[in-house]
């Protein structure tokens, strides 16, 4: 499971930590890229900014992306994600600690893949982590870019 690329888009440095180590633990070994905000994140997405020299044809297998980012927030990073032809089939899977109901449905309604509540304990964040990288990066068919 190592030639897949992650994006994770994280604010939190604890959560990014607590991510990456589960990751490892679950012998995930993908090359994780992280961007800190919402803003950050397209500029890898699409090469911009500090990404400009980035192929930007070589696209992440998965995004985990948070909601609540500063510069942009995580619903308005999955609108453009979606809304660019050069990911809008990218498995985004929005994994955050809020459970509002309305950012359950806009998620879904602007495209995410998954909505997953970050768990508080550490055991059952590993666990969450195990699940969603077995899916999405090993069971999960998604459709290669011509």
């Amino acid at each position: 499971m190592s030639n897949k690329i992650i994006l994770l888009v994280e604010d939190s440095q604890d959560d990014e930590e607590l991510t990456i180590r589960a990751l490892k633990l679950n012998n995930i070994l993908n090359e994780v890229i992280v961007a800190r905000d919402g803003v950050e994140a397209l500029d890898y997405l699409f090469g911009k900014g500090q990404y400009s020299e980035r192929n930007i044809k070589e696209q992440p297998q998965l995004i985990l992306l948070d909601l609540k980012l500063p510069k942009l927030n995580g619903l308005d990073v999955l609108h453009q994600i979606r809304n660019n032809p050069l990911t809008e089939l990218t498995p985004v899977v929005i994994m955050t600690s809020s459970s509002e109901e309305d950012d359950i449905v806009s998620s879904y309604q602007l495209g995410a893949n998954s909505y997953v509540r970050k768990p508080v304990d550490f055991k059952n964040f590993t666990i969450a982590v195990q699940q969603l990288g077995l899916y999405w990066l090993v069971i999960n068919q998604t459709p290669t870019k011509k």
